[in-house]
């Protein structure tokens, strides 16, 4: 039987120091791949070999760097966003999840959908703030500049009938970038976002769970407060997976139809099985990565906390 649980909200600090622990790591494996890859190329590549040097010299701090930087920055996304979800959840209803013991059978696609897709608004929202902040004084000192700057190539050129854009204009180009950096750009992630996650459930309910369901294993702590002891790798490594290449599928149709336009077909069939390929291979060992450094991680530096109604 199907009971459907609420995650109404989560707690702040073992989210938190999960996900930005998780991400160190895989931030770790990265690196190591970046320098096992340019030291590759370094000893294939004869004009390459003076990287060789600089990679070796480097590479002992892309290894601290990179992880530690990742850290930090996770921590602060994963607090962020898990503040504002638990400040949305009780006004907009939390993630629904269909569990049948340990198995995710099935998403509720709007609950799923609609909050993500306004904490991806928000971020979309502060960034574009940021953004237009940091492009604004840019746009000013070059509105201030076009005159002297027209001037000096009227001189130098003796040409007085160029089409140079005025100060005004430059002025006028920057507030349109703003404006759209802080609306325009929070509507499209909420539109995208809401279309994204919406499709991701709906792949979820009736395509991947006819293979493989997600799967979490709880244990009671008080109430409706639940550990997240731990995940099943394999079954939700492919669930995820699947999901993943049937957007795949979508682009390498998109990939495929743009090519044999193009009189490409044979190019066009080959992205085609390229994306499906790379999606299920990226998305399959990625998520079983996360799942496997959780579990690693949950009995030592705590495990996810939700409160399931």
């Amino acid at each position: 039987m199907v009971d459907v649980k609420e995650i109404k909200s989560v707690e702040l600090a073992p989210f938190t120091l999960m996900s930005s622990s998780i991400h160190a790591i895989l931030a770790f494996i990265a690196a190591i791949i970046t320098l096992i890859a340019f030291g590759i190329i370094a000893a294939l590549v004869p004009q390459a070999s003076v990287f060789g040097s600089v990679i070796t010299s480097a590479g002992a701090a892309l290894i601290i760097i990179y992880p530690i930087a990742a850290f930090f920055i996770y921590l602060a996304i994963s607090f962020f966003t898990i503040l504002l979800y638990n400040g949305l959840a009780p006004r907009l209803g939390g993630i629904k999840l269909g569990l049948e013991g340990n198995e995710v059978t099935n998403i509720p696609v709007v609950s799923f959908s609609l909050i993500l897709a306004v904490i991806e608004t928000i971020w979309a929202f502060i960034i574009g703030v940021f953004l237009a902040a940091a492009i604004t004084p840019v746009f000013t000192a070059l509105s201030s500049s076009i005159p002297v700057v027209s001037q000096a190539i009227a001189n130098a050129t003796n040409a007085t009938n160029m089409t140079i854009p005025t100060g005004q204009a430059v002025a006028a180009g920057g507030v349109f970038l703003a404006i759209i950096l802080i609306i325009g750009l929070p509507i499209m992630a909420f539109i995208f976002g809401f279309i994204g996650n919406a499709l991701a459930a709906i792949f979820y309910n009736y395509i991947a769970t006819k293979v493989s369901k997600i799967q979490l294993n709880f244990d009671a702590v008080t109430g409706t407060l639940k550990n997240l002891t731990s995940i099943p790798v394999v079954p939700t490594s492919l669930a995820v997976a699947i999901v993943f290449t049937i957007f795949g599928l979508l682009r390498g149709l998109a990939d495929l139809a743009s090519l044999s336009a193009n009189g490409n077909v044979a190019g066009g069939v080959g992205a085609l099985v390229a994306s499906i390929v790379g999606y299920f291979i990226m998305y399959f060992i990625g998520t079983a990565l996360i799942t496997i450094f959780y579990n690693a991680l949950a009995p030592r530096i705590g495990a996810v906390k939700l409160e399931l109604e």
